[in-house]
């Protein structure tokens, strides 16, 4: 019975870690708010902007990263897919101008959120953690105290600096990066098993 809890235990981990990685890492739109480029609805795309006008890391590892969620854009629209080498042109991260770090102060949350989504993600794939959750989390939380956002009138939509939550692909999203964490897994499985147990011999 205890080899059976494990086997799951592992199948649901596993199966968590790729969907999360694919949703983070292939960026389906997550959310919709400000940046350099006009409007971010990935983390990779926020943090990318912020990587790239910082030069923080360089051009072409931030390429190298953004490339297969561009072919998954130029696939899902029905487009031809970019050049390799036209991906910043086609985020529009080529010649981004500073922005002064008092306005990302302002959204620190948004960003570390991202970071460790991102993170979270790539070490999910080899390891069982916490930090992918723990930034989805944080994310949300970020999104959510800004002023501008859950604006419902569709004037506002519309406009520039509208923040919003696309709830499907982040609720997918966070309960994957949840399900990810062979620990916590684990207990709700042992959780579950004790309660059928217990209902059973009454």
């Amino acid at each position: 019975m205890a080899s059976k809890v494990r086997k799951w235990v592992t199948i649901v981990s596993f199966t968590a870690s790729r969907i999360f990685f694919f949703f983070i890492f292939f960026q389906i739109p997550l959310f919709r708010f400000p940046c350099r480029i006009g409007t971010c609805m990935t983390p990779m795309e926020l943090t990318s902007t912020q990587l790239l006008a910082s030069e923080v890391i360089p051009s072409w590892v931030v390429t190298a990263v953004l490339y297969p969620g561009a072919i998954a854009k130029a696939l899902f629209n029905d487009k031809p897919i970019p050049k390799y080498n036209a991906v910043l042109d086609t985020y529009k991260l080529k010649n981004l101008k500073q922005v002064p770090s008092v306005t990302y102060l302002q959204h620190i949350e948004v960003l570390a959120g991202s970071y460790l989504a991102i993170a979270g993600a790539m070490i999910g794939l080899y390891r069982s953690r916490r930090l992918g959750f723990i930034g989805m989390l944080l994310l949300i939380w970020g999104l959510s105290k800004e002023p501008h956002f859950n604006k419902r009138h569709e004037s506002f939509k519309n406009h520039k600096n509208a923040i919003d939550v696309y709830y499907p692909t982040m609720s997918i999203t966070v309960l994957s990066a949840f399900l990810s964490i062979r620990n916590d897994v684990k207990n709700i499985v042992s959780c579950f098993k004790w309660t059928f147990s217990k209902s059973k011999y009454k």
